[in-house]
């Protein structure tokens, strides 16, 4: 094995914005370590060197450890990850993982994240996919430094590797007792090595940080203020910019006079095709600026929200083979069913409504461009302003800082792609952060759907039918994880007139919704509890063990329904963690509200790395699921958004919060899942459920009661 040792003349600053000599914007394997900055670094060098290997393509880089984990003179401990934290507190976790391997202190480990120019390749953050797939890279990354790094003690005390231990931060050799801090061991040098699959990291049973409650890394800085967003940045002589936009979805520029706007002092108009856009030393007179433009448009003629399910339906394609689910005999299968049901379910657009909205700082230094925007996916909108400005890549840094949530909303970068249009044509730094009426205008929704269902099942509670048809809303979640034979299952995508995309577990709130709703009923309709006809229905253990894990900390066997009080559960799997949610509401019929009351939660998603943030993604998965159940809807009328603020958009608030109680399953010996998604998937139809029993009303849309629920 062949060792590289190079020194480096600077840090890697993730907000630098000078370029330095060699600096190149794109990580590559070529220009990786001049980005890194002194320390640790470790990778192969092979073949006929260590140029060679570093221009192979992009994937063998992230074999090298120098792609991940960099230990400083010091001992600081950078890592490297192209995952983005959008409140989710990935970094905290990934934080933990890294320690425990390392066996160094977790104010000793600084997350470099989401930066084009520091961090290996990622396709983004979502899909639950940062503690399954980026945590085992990390972890692996971090034990074979640790390894290595006592190899180098060996070598330097010239014993084996028998008498040597890596605690807090130092090598310690148990022969002559001595110790070496593991910065000081390297000497601010790297070494490289690649990553050896087979170097054993810790079991979970064994955890001495992972899996422990610690705090929130830099949470003291959320708390005081301290903590700067995309929509706080400053930079020297930086501009403010404002887009203008059309009146509706699809509507066509006809003409534009953009000279009350340049008639104004400081102001820059930029216009590019349709893109009109206009910079100004402060945001007001930006906002004069696009206030002073005249545009005429004409409208397109589009499906409002009355007559969005017949559209979605009656627009839709077949089945796409990637979500068909078909075995057994339908025919037969309802044939032999003693009870069948038939329905059909409305699902509506709703909006993400971060707390941030988008915003995007961009500044170009020559040919280069430098973008800050709160993204999920740093790549993708390197590769898009790549597509626009028709510039390489490694021209091209995108940094995105830790960002006020996205809910799977935003995967896309248009502040910070709009900030560099304007930027270029201004030869300045430009701010642009969206407005909360664009936020809720021209970003993208949770797909509006159609689901439509049939299913069979015998007198003894066992399915024999099950035929499920989504249209539009996704494929995700659309399996049933009950047992029966013969089933039909398809997603149907079809022509939506709004902007639609990712959400918070995709389509999987929608298909559970359905699917357990359509489960109470059948037990309702054999007069069996909807806990034991789930029950009988269900093989996979580990749903087994959430419902009855949350049932028994709600009291489902004990509660009394009375008059306009009831209960309902629910549950789902989705990415390999599993929920099971029961609640209960009460209904005014004076007033129609429906209340949430209680609720009781259990999840379970492999082995926990933090328990207390564990519980606040499973609380905050719960509120949010609440406002997509009882009210949150996008209304809209030929392509015209009516309700773009939250003054009309509601969603929960502190009053509407029932007593919750969670429930986590700590599953050491099951790789750990994600935990960003699933939680959110049962607690609308525990609500519905719980209507159901209140008030004998069952309810087959979403938001179950935007208006409230008549007497």
């Amino acid at each position: 094995m062949d060792k590289q040792i190079e020194d480096t003349s600077y840090p890697p600053e993730q907000y630098e914005l000078t370029e330095r000599p060699g600096y190149n914007f794109l990580l590559t394997r070529r220009s990786f370590f001049q980005v890194m900055g002194s320390g640790l670094a470790v990778t192969f060098s092979l073949g006929d060197g260590l140029a060679k290997s570093l221009d192979e393509t992009f994937k063998d880089a992230e074999d090298q450890i120098s792609a991940w984990i960099h230990v400083s003179e010091t001992g600081t401990v950078s890592v490297y990850t192209g995952k983005a934290e959008v409140g989710q507190n990935i970094r905290t976790a990934l934080t933990q993982i890294v320690a425990e391997e390392l066996d160094v202190s977790l104010d000793k480990i600084e997350m470099v994240m989401g930066d084009t120019a520091l961090t290996p390749y990622d396709q983004g953050t979502f899909g639950s996919r940062s503690v399954p797939y980026m945590g085992p890279q990390l972890r692996k990354a971090a034990a074979n430094a640790r390894e290595y790094l006592i190899e180098l003690a060996g070598v330097h005390w010239k014993t084996g590797r028998e008498f040597l231990r890596l605690e807090k931060g130092s090598i310690i050799n148990d022969k002559n007792k001595l110790s070496i801090a593991i910065g000081a061991l390297t000497k601010g040098k790297k070494i490289v090595r690649g990553i050896n699959e087979s170097v054993k990291v810790k079991p979970a049973d064994q955890w001495k940080v992972a899996g422990k409650p610690v705090l929130k890394v830099n949470g003291t800085s959320f708390l005081t203020g301290k903590h700067k967003y995309v929509s706080d940045m400053t930079l020297p002589g930086m501009l403010y910019g404002k887009i203008l936009r059309p009146p509706s979805y699809k509507a066509e520029l006809v003409t534009v006079d953009t000279s009350g706007a340049e008639r104004l002092a400081d102001v820059t108009v930029v216009r590019d095709g349709n893109f009109i856009g206009v910079a100004a030393p402060t945001l007001k007179r930006a906002m004069d600026a696009l206030m002073a433009i005249r545009a005429e448009w004409r409208p397109v003629s589009q499906p409002s929200r009355s007559e969005i399910f017949e559209h979605l339906k009656s627009k839709a394609s077949a089945g796409t083979g990637r979500n068909d689910h078909t075995s057994g005999d339908l025919s037969d299968g309802f044939a032999r069913a003693d009870v069948k049901v038939e329905q059909t379910f409305h699902i509506d657009y709703i909006a993400h409504a971060p707390l941030e909205p988008r915003a995007g700082v961009a500044q170009w230094t020559g040919s280069k461009l430098s973008v800050w925007t709160g993204t999920q996916r740093p790549f993708g909108v390197q590769e898009e302003l790549e597509d626009i400005f028709h510039i390489p890549k490694e021209d091209i840094r995108v940094i995105m800082p830790d960002t006020g949530s996205g809910y799977g909303g935003k995967h896309t970068g248009e502040a910070g792609i709009e900030a560099a249009r304007l930027a270029k044509s201004t030869g300045t730094a430009v701010k642009v952060v969206w407005t909360r009426e664009e936020e809720f205008t021209w970003a993208y929704f949770r797909p509006a759907g159609v689901i439509d269902v049939r299913a069979g099942v015998s007198k003894d509670g066992k399915l024999t039918a099950w035929e499920f048809h989504n249209y539009n809303s996704g494929g995700s979640g659309i399996e049933t994880p009950y047992l029966v034979s013969a089933q039909k299952i398809q997603f149907h995508p079809s022509d939506s007139p709004l902007r639609q995309g990712s959400y918070r577990g995709l389509a999987g709130p929608a298909n559970a919704f359905a699917r357990e709703c359509i489960m109470n009923d059948l037990a309702l309709s054999l007069n069996m509890d909807p806990l034991a006809f789930r029950l009988k229905n269900l093989r996979e253990e580990r749903m087994k063990n959430v419902l009855e894990a949350a049932a028994q900390k709600f009291g489902w066997s004990t509660f009394k329904p009375s008059p306009n009080r009831g209960v309902g559960i629910a549950c789902a799997d989705e990415k390999g963690s599993f929920i099971a949610t029961c609640a209960e509401v009460t209904f005014d019929p004076d007033s129609g509200d429906i209340r949430v009351v209680r609720v009781a939660a259990s999840f379970e998603c492999g082995a926990i790395i933090n328990p207390n943030h564990l519980e606040n993604q499973i609380l905050g998965s719960l509120i949010q699921g609440m406002g997509g159940a009882l009210f949150e809807w996008i209304n809209f009328e030929n392509g015209k958004i009516l309700n773009p603020r939250f003054s009309e958009y509601r969603v929960p608030r502190f009053g509407d919060c029932p007593k919750i109680d969670i429930v986590m399953l700590n599953r050491v010996d099951i790789p750990s899942a994600g935990a960003g998604e699933t939680p959110i998937m049962a607690i609308a139809p525990a609500i519905r459920n719980a209507i159901d029993q209140a008030t004998g009303k069952k309810l087959y849309t979403l938001p179950l009661v935007p208006n409230g629920l008549p007497g």
